[in-house]
């Protein structure tokens, strides 16, 4: 007889953020190969079931879900003490019964809307090239230890010597992510595109 197929059992673990406002909860899943980030619950109810399902949780206020793990960020009078376990119960047992996490067309539609925030900046040939190798900076350099904190940053533009990025995530709001911007990242594209003279940020 034919050993029905069993699926490897859901693991999960939880990671601590720079954020102490922020948990960064790690299954052996792909969830959404990609970055979803849910600061409003508006947005959440239109995209994503798994984070519909987190809001309807008193305790939450974002919700950040990026290849295998989620980082859930609380309201402050909650402690984690009360609230890690029952949402490590909550994510294993929705992604072991194969809850939706986000809807098709969610990419597509994030998109056009960074199409649109990005329209509205037209560089120069010079500029452009400057645009390109800051976003290969971030995105090789920075991006891969921003996600181990369970954070993100994006590009968003560079005008007359500033870049201008958004943070998401565990980095939105956590007192180090302004240390690590000017010290870290500021530091590093200054060295390496003379043009840039200062970095600031933006919460996604």
């Amino acid at each position: 007889m034919d050993n029905p197929v069993t699926k490897s059992p859901v693991l999960l673990y939880t990671e601590q953020t720079p954020n102490p406002e922020s948990l960064k909860f790690v299954t052996n899943r792909m969830l959404y190969k990609g970055t979803a980030d849910f600061r409003e619950e508006s947005l959440a109810r239109e995209w994503s079931p798994l984070g519909s399902a987190l809001f309807d949780l008193p305790y939450v206020k974002g919700v950040y879900i990026c290849n295998n793990f989620v980082t859930i960020t609380k309201e402050f009078n909650y402690g984690w003490d009360d609230i890690m376990l029952k949402l490590k119960d909550f994510l294993k047992r929705y992604v072991e019964e194969g809850g939706e996490i986000l809807k098709e067309g969610f990419a597509e539609a994030m998109a056009e809307i960074e199409a649109a925030r990005g329209a509205s900046y037209e560089y120069s040939e010079s500029e452009a090239e400057i645009v390109t190798k800051i976003r290969d900076l971030i995105d090789t350099y920075v991006k891969p230890a921003v996600e181990m904190d369970g954070g993100n940053i994006e590009f968003k533009s560079f005008d007359q010597g500033k870049v201008t990025v958004i943070l998401q995530g565990s980095c939105s709001g956590c007192p180090s992510s302004t240390v690590t911007l000017k010290a870290g990242i500021e530091g590093m594209l200054k060295r390496m595109v003379p043009e840039v003279q200062e970095v600031v940020s933006e919460m996604g």
